[in-house]
């Protein structure tokens, strides 16, 4: 990756401010990944843009400073995280979309003045964010390692295990796969509530973690789903998916699910699939009861 490829990518602080307006743009509070896809949107960045990736990890660049612009935004009290992955705009954070363009960045460059002034309490925060040449030492963060791992297995044994992931949460699936599978993976039925379900077909595309999936993947699978008989699709992959293939999955029947790499992530996680969580004591935090009434 050449530096001028590099140099092209904005700060994380100058995604401050367009995540801020994403937010209030989704309504008010919105998922992580939403919030990115959104960004990603109205910034106007490529595909190439986001394949761009740190020379040491296969991560994308441009990806990770729109995580630090959450952070940064979480830590400067412009956006609260009520759960995990989950942000919602603050008063502050409503109070610097309210001001002219010119102002409200302004405003965004001096709260993230403000946390690097902070900067012996916020290290020891979780979200601060580490300078970049700090990102590119440190060890490979879980997710980057469940990433390459699964894009490890074969295409076959990447299948096998989107079958049984989305079995943990319900689904009732047959693999299809091999040579004439029109597309189809899997094919079965979602439980919809106690009494409704839904005939459902899967797809599994083991990409690099770094690549960018567009309308046409969604658009094939879609047809090939529709003449399988299903009423709905989910489509898993381990990269991500374009905005193009977004609006394609919901444009016509049937709709599909789409699950990328961080969605993938997370329902992983949420299952302790081949994971472990360990508790982590923030000692930081107790030093609110050492002060002195």
């Amino acid at each position: 990756m050449s530096p001028a490829e590099r140099s092209d990518l904005p700060a994380y602080v100058e995604l401050i401010y367009p995540t801020l307006k994403a937010v209030a743009a989704l309504g008010g509070s919105a998922q992580a990944r939403e919030i990115t896809t959104r960004v990603l949107s109205d910034i106007g960045a490529t595909d190439e843009q986001v394949a761009i990736t740190y020379e040491n990890r296969p991560k994308s660049i441009l990806i990770d400073r729109l995580n630090w612009a959450r952070s940064y935004a979480k830590l400067g009290g412009a956006l609260d995280a009520p759960r995990r992955a989950l942000f919602v705009l603050t008063t502050i954070g409503k109070e610097i979309l309210a001001l002219p363009e010119a102002e409200a960045i302004e405003r965004v460059r001096e709260i993230d003045r403000q946390v690097h002034r902070a900067k012996p309490l916020a290290s020891q925060s979780e979200d601060a964010p580490p300078s970049e040449e700090e990102v590119e030492a440190e060890d490979t963060g879980w997710t980057d390692v469940l990433l390459e791992r699964l894009h490890r297995l074969t295409p076959e044994g990447f299948e096998e295990f989107v079958m049984y992931l989305l079995r943990t949460f319900g689904l009732e699936l047959t693999r299809v796969g091999g040579t004439g599978d029109q597309g189809i993976d899997g094919i079965g039925i979602a439980p919809i509530s106690p009494v409704l379900s839904s005939r459902v077909a899967v797809q599994a595309k083991r990409y690099d973690p770094t690549s960018t999936l567009g309308r046409e993947v969604v658009a094939l699978f879609q047809r090939d789903a529709s003449a399988a008989g299903a009423e709905r699709a989910v489509l898993v992959t381990l990269g991500r998916f374009s905005e193009a293939a977004r609006l394609a999955s919901i444009a016509t029947t049937p709709t599909v699910d789409l699950i990328d790499g961080q969605k993938l992530c997370e329902l992983v996680r949420e299952k302790e699939i081949g994971t472990r969580i360990v508790p982590q004591v923030q000692e930081n935090w107790f030093d609110r009861f050492d002060a002195q009434g």
